[in-house]
């Protein structure tokens, strides 16, 4: 009897076994069907698309500031290259722009690229600080050459009412210490050695020029590891048609009659009134920030002496970035900088307005004047010959401070660049 008791409670402990058993298998079965059913419903996933020569060019968007701030970090991080499946290979020169908002004068200058003989071969970098589909359009309008834009995180347009922006909490430029210390601005202990407290507009060049120094050659992906020159214009700059012949010429010569030479100027600031005179013609100088501040040629070599004064670059109280470079010649860089110059200027300078000059702009003006010069120079083009003339070491140039650069928010951010970038 007592057996018999105890083979019907096992039989029930095992019925109910096997049914939990059965339960469960059916939950598992129900739920890993209807997982499988939903994810058979889902369209195939696409593989990431790697950023190659047919990726599109991203949308930049206009939309509000924190669209602009995140479309130039997509874009800064991304480096799209414009053209790279129709001129495969490696760049043989590359050009870098610093572009403000003078589209006009932008025309003219990828006008001048267009024209030069075997633009093909040419990367031309084109980095802003002002944004907008005017300015975009000409540049995506290029065709005949590779070309990437990058864009200066740190513009005023931005931060339109803070730092690096003027910010209304600012000091009145011309607001005297005392007083300004009385009303509580935010930077009334930091004018600059004149007694004026910072303008964002004026400082706003000279941290592009830093920046972008830094970020062509630490960042750009395609120019890791370049060993050649990279040439520095602006916008309302225009490059003659012998440009890079003239480029190859100097480098040969470089290397011939002045391989102490840091720097090539294929610009100079005299126009074309004697060129036929003068187009084969070169001649050794100390880097001057008014003559050889145009068409600029810098090696990776020349990069690293100027990033060793990254700190002497970012206090020194000049809004300038070339007078800031004439001080670092022969101060922090303890030998001069000496340039190799070309004496019939391959890069003119069209503009009439901007930073300096307030007068209204003539683009119109400064393209028929260019044309005509153009015209009479063309006989003198690609030369055969140079001639170099040299003119000794180069010596330290010293010059009175302009002033501008006092506040330390600038120098803080400016000294920043080479650490984030």
């Amino acid at each position: 009897m007592f057996i018999a008791q105890c083979v019907k409670m096992r039989f029930r402990l095992l019925r109910r076994n096997v049914i939990a058993f059965v339960l469960v298998s059916l939950a598992v079965f129900i739920l890993m069907y209807t997982k499988f059913a939903i994810v058979s419903d889902k369209p195939p996933e696409t593989p990431p698309q790697l950023n190659t020569q047919t990726t599109a060019i991203s949308k930049f968007q206009y939309g509000s500031v924190m669209d602009m701030r995140t479309s130039v970090y997509d874009s800064n991080f991304k480096q799209t290259i414009q053209n790279d499946d129709k001129f495969p290979g490696d760049p043989e020169v590359t050009i870098i722009v610093q572009v403000h908002n003078r589209p006009a004068y932008l025309r003219m200058l990828v006008q001048s690229l267009e024209n030069a003989a075997d633009v093909h071969k040419f990367l031309v970098i084109f980095s802003h600080d002002y944004f907008s589909q005017e300015i975009a359009d000409i540049v995506q309008g290029i065709t005949f050459c590779k070309v990437l834009q990058i864009y200066f995180p740190y513009s005023r347009q931005l931060y339109p009412v803070e730092f690096p922006g003027q910010d209304p909490k600012d000091c009145p430029r011309d607001m005297a210490k005392a007083d300004a210390i009385k009303s509580g601005c935010l930077n009334a202990e930091h004018p600059d050695s004149y007694g004026h407290y910072r303008e964002a507009s004026i400082t706003q060049t000279k941290h592009h020029w830093w920046w972008k120094l830094h970020f062509v050659w630490e960042r750009v992906h395609t120019l890791q590891g370049f060993s050649g020159y990279t040439i520095f214009i602006e916008e309302d700059n225009y490059i003659l048609p012998d440009f890079y012949q003239f480029f190859k010429g100097m480098l040969e010569h470089k290397k011939s009659d002045c391989p102490d030479c840091d720097i090539l100027a294929l610009g100079n600031h005299d126009g074309l009134g004697r060129f036929q005179e003068l187009s084969g013609k070169l001649e050794t100088a100390s880097w001057l920030s008014t003559k050889h501040n145009i068409g600029m040629g810098i090696s990776r070599e020349v990069y690293y002496k100027l990033m060793g004064c990254n700190n002497e670059y970012c206090t020194y109280d000049d809004y300038n970035w070339d007078w800031t470079l004439q001080n670092l010649s022969g101060t922090c860089i303890s030998k001069p900088l000496k340039v190799l110059v070309a004496r019939g200027s391959r890069v003119l300078h069209t503009g009439d307005c901007g930073l300096h000059q307030k007068e209204a702009c003539r683009p119109e003006l400064a393209q028929t004047k260019v044309q005509e010069s153009l015209l009479q120079a063309k006989p003198a083009l690609f030369p055969q010959t140079f001639t170099v003339m040299d003119h000794g070491l180069a010596q330290h140039q010293p010059h009175m401070k302009n002033g501008g650069w006092g506040d330390i928010r600038d120098h803080a951010l400016c000294k920043n660049y080479a650490k984030r970038l």
